[in-house]
């Protein structure tokens, strides 16, 4: 690529163009008849943003800090997992751009590099791990181990998946494994690799063992019920996570954004809350944290960037967005994205 991308559509379309079509539709695709997958995206669309004038804000403030790690935008790379099959240097190619844009990369269970070789890739980058819960805890104990001693400052934990969602364009194109040479490196134990064992087995209670295993802060993440948010407080979690995971598992489940409000009422504030899920603009950005949310993540953009241009590409598209961030923030009259709240958004 020799141009720099105005937008991150343009960037999915270039990556479109590199990647085999059968890994385009796995990074791209989501459930059933993708009811939720184009939900997400279309909700923000629903929200119009009503700016205010002659605040005298001066230049907009996008800093925050996060379970203790500090970021120059509101923005988290989400998990996602096969970076290897968007770019060879894969999740290290991810981790050095987070820490060039700044920000945390959540390292996903499933990444094809070990946590340990993304945390050795980038230095200064804060990783935080996702994790799915394993019915078989002692293994599960040793990803937590691997995960500490690799630097993680949190763990991310994927609760939205007792079965694996049914994913029609995988099926079409008979993708159910990763090529030869790639395999999922934190699922390695002793001469063999494991799978991720999704388990509708998985209960609180593993939550409550997981909690008494680490010392690091734990992200719930697949939160859309708010009777689970307050379940979830009396669990001891550090931070709530709203995802329908990106519309991958249940198809039909509402837009992340329009189930944030209710799950930001039910925590009261008590702990911070993330949401993923459609944002592709810095005005997505800025409709999220108005509507109560501490932070978002964005999963298929990076892969995008990753796709087209490598290192380079997940820069400059994490760039992008705090560009567009600060932009909205001044013409919305806002000093810094903790000033942002609810009367600046409302449905179309």
């Amino acid at each position: 690529m020799t141009t720099v991308l105005p937008t991150i559509g343009e960037y999915e379309a270039a990556a479109r163009g590199r990647l085999a079509p059968a890994h385009y539709d796995y990074f791209a695709g989501g459930a059933g008849e993708e009811i939720t997958l184009r939900a997400n995206e279309t909700a923000f669309a629903r929200l119009a943003l009503l700016p205010r004038v002659l605040r005298g804000a001066g230049s907009p403030r996008t800093g925050i800090t996060l379970l203790g790690s500090s970021l120059a935008m509101p923005v988290l790379v989400a998990p996602t997992a096969f970076h290897r099959l968007a770019d060879p240097e894969g999740e290290r190619a991810t981790a050095r751009a987070a820490a060039t844009a700044g920000t945390v990369m959540i390292v996903s269970m499933a990444s094809t590099m070990a946590v340990e070789d993304v945390a050795s890739a980038a230095s200064g980058v804060t990783l935080w791990f996702q994790l799915y819960l394993q019915p078989d805890m002692d293994f599960t104990e040793t990803v937590v181990r691997r995960a500490e001693a690799a630097g993680c400052a949190a763990l991310v934990v994927t609760v939205d998946s007792p079965a694996r969602g049914r994913r029609d364009r995988d099926a079409r194109n008979g993708f159910d494994d990763l090529p030869d040479g790639m395999c999922c490196e934190n699922l390695r134990d002793g001469d063999r690799v494991r799978p991720i064992v999704m388990s509708p087995e998985v209960g609180w209670e593993h939550v409550d063992q997981l909690r008494r295993m680490t010392r690091l802060p734990i992200v719930l993440k697949g939160v859309t019920h708010p009777a689970d948010a307050c379940l979830a407080l009396d669990h001891g979690v550090s931070a709530l996570y709203v995802s329908n995971h990106g519309g991958r598992q249940l198809d039909t489940v509402p837009a992340a954004v329009d189930l944030l409000p209710a799950i930001t009422a039910a925590v009261g504030g008590a702990v911070p809350v993330l949401v993923d899920g459609g944002i592709r603009r810095g005005t997505d950005v800025v409709k999220a944290l108005a509507l109560g949310a501490s932070a978002v993540a964005v999963g298929r953009p990076v892969i995008w960037g990753l796709a087209a241009d490598g290192e380079r590409g997940a820069a400059r598209v994490l760039g992008l967005l705090r560009d567009e961030i600060e932009h909205a923030l001044a013409l919305c009259g806002v000093a810094s994205v903790r000033d942002l709240g609810p009367d600046l958004v409302r449905p179309c």
